[in-house]
C-alpha cells in the first residue's frame, strides 16, 4: 500500500475519532432536550476535522517554490463561521436566557475537530472528556451553585385588600423575591397587580401558587410568558 493510500486511511480515522467526540457531547444535550443533539454536534465535529484536514492536506500537489500557503487559514475561518450555527441555539424566554451551554458546546465541538483533524489525538479526547464532565458535574439538576429564573404573575385582587401582607408571604419563601411590582385600578375596582418574581432555580412555581391560592382577596392569577 503507497504512502498515499496511508495517509488517506489515517485521515479517515481522524474524521472518525472526531465524529465519536461529536457524538458523545451531542448525546449529553440530547438526552437533556435541548435543541442541538447528536446529528448537529457530530456533523460540527466531523465538517470541523474535515476542513482542517483540507488546511492541511488539501493543497500539497500545488506547493512549490514559488507557492506558498498558509496551513492555519480555512481552520481559523471555521471558528468564525461557527457563530451563525452558535447563535441558532440561543433563546430569549422571560426575561431568561437559555442555550448558551448549547452554543459553548458546538464552539467547543469545532476546537475539539480541528484539533483531531491537525493530528492532535490526546488534546482532543481530552477536551471532550473535560467537556462532558462539565456537563453533568454543572448541570442544573445537580450543581451547587443555582441559576435564578423569571417568573411574571398578574393579580387580580379585590379592592381594599393588604397587597404587602399578600406579598409579604411570597418574600418569605425560600429564595424567592419580588424583581419589580406594578399595579393599576380597573374600572370595575379590582386591582391588577403585575409581578416579577426571581425564583432559585430546580424552585417549582407551584409553591408559590400555593400561597396565593390562600388568600381570599386574590380572584384569580395569571403566569405569563410576556417580557
Amino acid at each position: 500500500m503507497t504512502a498515499g493510500w496511508m495517509n488517506e486511511l489515517i485521515w479517515i480515522g481522524r474524521i472518525a475519532a472526531a465524529t465519536l467526540c461529536g457524538v458523545c457531547i451531542g448525546y449529553e444535550r440530547e438526552n437533556n432536550l435541548k435543541t442541538a443533539g447528536i446529528r448537529t454536534h457530530s456533523i460540527v465535529a466531523l465538517t470541523s476535522c474535515l476542513m482542517m484536514l483540507v488546511s492541511k492536506y488539501g493543497f500539497m500537489d500545488v506547493l512549490g517554490n514559488h507557492v506558498n500557503l498558509d496551513p492555519s487559514r480555512i481552520a481559523a475561518g471555521i471558528v468564525t463561521a461557527i457563530g451563525f450555527l452558535g447563535a441558532g441555539v440561543i433563546f430569549t424566554r422571560k426575561l431568561t436566557v437559555s442555550g448558551l451551554t448549547t452554543s459553548a458546546g458546538l464552539w467547543a465541538t469545532v476546537g475539539i475537530g480541528v484539533a483531531m483533524g491537525s493530528g492532535m489525538y490526546l488534546i482532543a479526547v481530552f477536551s471532550t472528556v473535560l467537556v462532558l464532565g462539565l456537563q453533568f458535574l454543572f448541570h442544573r439538576s445537580g450543581r451547587l451553585v443555582r441559576n435564578a429564573s423569571v417568573e411574571k404573575l398578574i393579580l387580580h385582587i379585590r379592592q381594599g385588600a393588604d397587597v404587602r401582607a399578600i406579598l409579604s408571604e411570597c418574600v418569605d419563601l425560600s429564595g424567592v423575591r419580588v424583581q419589580s411590582f406594578s399595579a393599576v385600578k380597573l374600572a370595575d375596582g379590582i386591582l391588577e397587580v403585575k409581578l416579577i418574581l426571581m425564583l432559585p432555580e430546580v424552585y417549582e412555581m407551584e409553591r408559590v401558587l400555593a400561597v396565593l391560592d390562600k388568600a381570599d382577596e386574590i380572584l384569580s392569577v395569571e403566569v405569563t410568558a410576556e417580557g
